[in-house]
């Protein structure tokens, strides 16, 4: 199994640009994993010598499907900001072509000290040790140890928490919790019966978690809890909230997908 950082691996090609590769072993059921395209972008933006400051927030638009096994030409270049914020634009096309492929707008900021609260609370759920592992479907989900106690289909409601972990001993960090942002089951199964086809249209993440937070996490497996918020003409969104097993609350996702 190749690593997550192999599968995302960065070339560069000058400043703001590198060359990446659509690993086959990210491929979802409609193209490559919506998480391993936001994870790039991501990874794009960090990986930019000129960059100040940690993400806050990351929005990506799915413009075209991104096929699996092409090279990849992928830009990074800031819009604009201050010293303690910046808004950064990252970019995938197709090698060969001028055609987008996906967008993402990145925040940074420069972390200080001050107070706080967590308005949420943890979810109660059985320990990831006590509950099966599963993957979820198409290649990308062998890279993913997830344990669920609730399983899709039939369900009253969409609220679901799963434990994930990537495979490969990724640490958790920035690009990680954005793959992991769209790494649940999309919330129309769990009210229907069948399996439905989904794909992600735009996707938002905030970022909360210190770097010392981050940093106790190492590889260990976070808690994602899911919701949708309402589906209607083949449109249906969702909440994530990503949870450390000590309780923190790491990052939180909206997203809107289109199914039939």
């Amino acid at each position: 199994m190749q690593t997550l950082a192999d599968s995302l691996a960065l070339h560069s090609t000058g400043e703001g640009s590198w060359r990446a590769f659509s690993d086959p072993q990210n491929e979802a059921n409609t193209g490559m994993f919506g998480g391993w395209t936001a994870a790039l972008l991501m990874k794009a933006v960090l990986a930019d010598a000129r960059v100040l400051g940690e993400p806050a927030a990351l929005s990506v638009s799915y413009v075209n499907r991104v096929s699996p096994g092409r090279e990849l030409a992928v830009t990074a270049y800031p819009l604009g900001g201050g010293r303690t914020v910046t808004t950064w634009r990252a970019d995938v096309r197709r090698e060969d072509s001028e055609d987008l492929l996906a967008s993402a707008s990145v925040v940074l900021a420069r972390r200080r000290e001050s107070d706080g609260f967590t308005e949420w609370t943890f979810p109660e759920a059985p320990v990831p040790e006590d509950l099966p592992m599963l993957h979820p479907p198409a290649t990308f989900g062998q890279q993913v140890d997830m344990r669920m106690s609730k399983m899709p289909f039939g369900n009253a409601d969409s609220h679901s928490v799963q434990w994930i972990r990537e495979r490969t001993g990724h640490a958790v960090d920035h690009v990680l919790l954005s793959y992991f942002a769209d790494c649940y089951p999309p919330r129309i199964l769990y009210r229907g019966s069948r399996p439905r086809p989904s794909s992600t249209l735009t996707m938002s993440v905030y970022f909360y978690a210190s770097a010392a937070e981050l940093a106790s996490v190492g590889d260990d497996f976070i808690l994602s809890e899911a919701v949708g918020t309402r589906a209607e003409q083949s449109v249906v969104g969702s909440q994530v909230r990503l949870w450390s097993r000590t309780g923190a609350l790491l990052a939180t996702s909206e997203q809107i997908c289109w199914f039939k």
